[in-house]
Formats: C-alpha cells, structure tokens, sequence
C-alpha cells in the first residue's frame, strides 16, 4: 500500500510567508524558518518552499532564506521559484535543497528538465504544473499564474514524465486558496496519465479534501498552506483521521 504524504507549503515573497487566493491579495503569514520548524514538528513529511515572486521579478531565489530553512529541517524540502538555469538549480541543492521545482522554465526551456535530471537525478526534479479550466481544458498558466501558454495540462504532465521529471506539482489555479476542496477531476486525469508521483494542491480546507484526494483521485501526496498557517487543521490530528479511514500515512 503506497504511503501518502503530507506537505506544508511556504509560498515565500521578500522573505515572508504569504497566502492569498487565486494565487491574489497576498496577505502575511510569518517567518519561513520558524514555520519550517513549527511543520516538521507537527508531522508533515515534506515542505515545499515556492519563491513566488522570483520569476515574475526576473530575479534568483532567495538562497540565504534557504539555507537558513534547510538548516532547521530533517526532512526533504523542495524550492522553487526563479529556476531559470542549470546552476539555479544546482544553487538551490547546494543551499539545502533536496529537489528543486521547475515551472516557467521548464515550459520556456524544456532541455532544463532533461539536463536536471541527468546530472542531479530524476528524484531531485519536481516540474510544478499550475493548471486553470479554459473552455473544458486544463491550461497550464506560468510566471505565477499571470501568463496563459495555451499548453494542455494533461499532455505537459505526459511531456514532463518522458523529458525526466521524478515528480509532478500539481495546482489547481481555480481552487487555490479557496478552500473548496481539491479539484479532484484534474488531479485524477493527471495521476492517471503519468506514472511520476503527483502532488495535489490548491484548495484544501477540511480533512475530508485530503481523504478524498487520497481516495478518489490517488494522488501520491496532498499539499496545503493556509489551513496549515491559520490553525484550522494540525498535521498530526489530519494523519490520524486519514489513518482511520484507512490512508496509509506515516505517524
């Protein structure tokens, strides 16, 4: 039986943690580090660390942030933001990254994922894929969810498989921050067109959406970061009720 996981994700501007909705009105959250910190005690077995503005501001990722992140952890953490480069990316692993997403890039200059994964490792290459519902198509969006690329979600996640990509990010644009739930029609179609792990985000807000993620749509791991920043659900008391209703989580 596959073994869920539960990620905590920091979406990371100037420093600090933020959240809005529909990747919008960005409000603050905390201290990455210390956030960090407060996750892995709580249970999560994964944290994921977006540099949301990076690429918008055609910018590197904030490695001293970083490093200072990785240094309080045990457990993986994923970067992101501003991976333009294969030296972004060997910039981000040598600060304590244990893989590295790639979104814009990846869809700009797909050779970043083949020659990433050739000389790190597919393990260590995570190509997020920010999907919005146009006219019945999933859309792949980039640049922080501002740019349309007309890119079939499905076909990507099926492109991104083959260039070398160990792991797939997947967020629904429509339902991130919303709280609505996942969207559990686009993470199913991607988790069955691909034999990479999925991991499903953007719009948990009640254990449930984790269950049926986990249920329904078999992803291979679910992330949140508002429910998890606000107080509403603690890791530890999410994998204890997924456990009961017979997910396979780690205690």
């Amino acid at each position: 039986m596959t073994t869920r996981r539960i990620i905590a994700c920091l979406d990371v501007k100037d420093g600090k943690v933020v959240k809005g909705v529909n990747f919008l009105n960005l409000q603050l959250k905390g201290d990455p580090v210390k956030l960090a910190s407060i996750y892995e005690e709580e249970g999560a077995d994964e944290i994921v660390f977006l540099d949301i503005t990076a690429t918008v501001e055609a910018r590197k990722a904030l490695y001293n942030v970083i490093r200072d992140t990785a240094s309080v952890l045990s457990i993986p953490l994923t970067v992101g933001g501003g991976i333009r480069t294969i030296e972004d990316v060997s910039m981000a692993l040598r600060s304590g990254a244990d893989k590295v997403s790639i979104n814009t890039a990846a869809v700009e200059n797909k050779q970043i994922v083949k020659r990433a994964a050739e000389e790190f490792g597919s393990q260590a290459v995570v190509v997020a894929i920010d999907a919005k519902k146009v006219e019945n198509r999933w859309i792949v969006f980039t640049k922080a969810g501002t740019h349309n690329t007309g890119l079939d979600a499905i076909a990507w996640a099926k492109e991104v498989q083959e260039l070398g990509a160990g792991e797939i990010l997947l967020t629904s644009i429509d339902r991130d921050g919303t709280r609505a739930g996942y969207d559990i029609e686009l993470t199913k179609n991607i988790v069955d067109s691909v034999s990479i792990p999925v991991i499903a985000s953007g719009g948990a807000g009640k254990m449930e959406h984790f269950y049926d993620v986990f249920s329904i749509a078999n992803a291979d791991a679910a992330l949140a970061a508002g429910i998890f920043h606000d107080g509403i659900i603690k890791i530890k008391d999410l994998k204890l009720y997924l456990k009961q209703r017979g997910i396979e989580v780690r205690l």
